[in-house]
């Protein structure tokens, strides 16, 4: 990767910041290199993270990466105080989205959080070209198919989880959505 999709992908793992509590299970959909980790696994306890681009499954004390896709691979755990899917959506073909959001509320604790980025349609039209120019490097870009950011909350309401945020960020070129889980009692 670019300085500058480094810079983006980091600037993308601050929004989900807030919504980590002090030694939170993390569950990272789309994980690519584990860099939600070398962000804040130090003010984390444990992060999963799984991604079928993984040419291994990778274990350490507080880390595992899943070489595999969501959810079929995912081993089974405890459920999560956060799952994190950033820049991720708007890779999943609309029937497997579907399976996706259903997945989400039973991996998550009650009064866990689900966040969200996809990035607005314009950026279809951006990435290539700075990719093109040597800016960036870009990630699976042909997988891009124009997703609509609107469509996050009917997908993920349905399972029933609680949008509490939803906002752009990245000179609105990304979309943010913060997802909770009922708390018990």
């Amino acid at each position: 990767m670019k300085q500058v999709d480094r810079i983006l992908q980091r600037w993308r793992l601050d929004q989900l910041r807030p919504y980590l509590s002090k030694d939170a299970r993390v569950l990272d959909i789309g994980c690519a290199d584990g860099a939600l980790f070398t962000r804040f696994g130090s003010s984390i306890g444990e992060l999963v993270g799984i991604d079928p681009n993984l040419t291994q499954s990778v274990r350490t004390e507080r880390c595992t990466l899943v070489a595999g896709r969501f959810p079929d691979n995912l081993p089974d755990a405890e459920p999560f105080d956060a799952i994190a899917m950033l820049a991720v959506l708007e890779h999943i073909p609309p029937e497997e989205q579907r399976r996706w959001a259903a997945a989400c509320p039973r991996l998550l604790k009650p009064g866990g959080y689900l966040v969200i980025t996809v990035p607005s349609p314009v950026v279809d039209w951006i990435l290539p070209v700075l990719k093109f120019v040597g800016v960036i490097d870009g990630m699976s870009l042909e997988q891009h198919y124009g997703f609509e950011p609107g469509r996050v909350p009917s997908l993920f309401l349905a399972g029933g989880l609680t949008l509490v945020t939803a906002k752009t960020f990245q000179l609105g070129c990304n979309n943010l959505f913060v997802f909770q889980q009922a708390t018990v009692g």
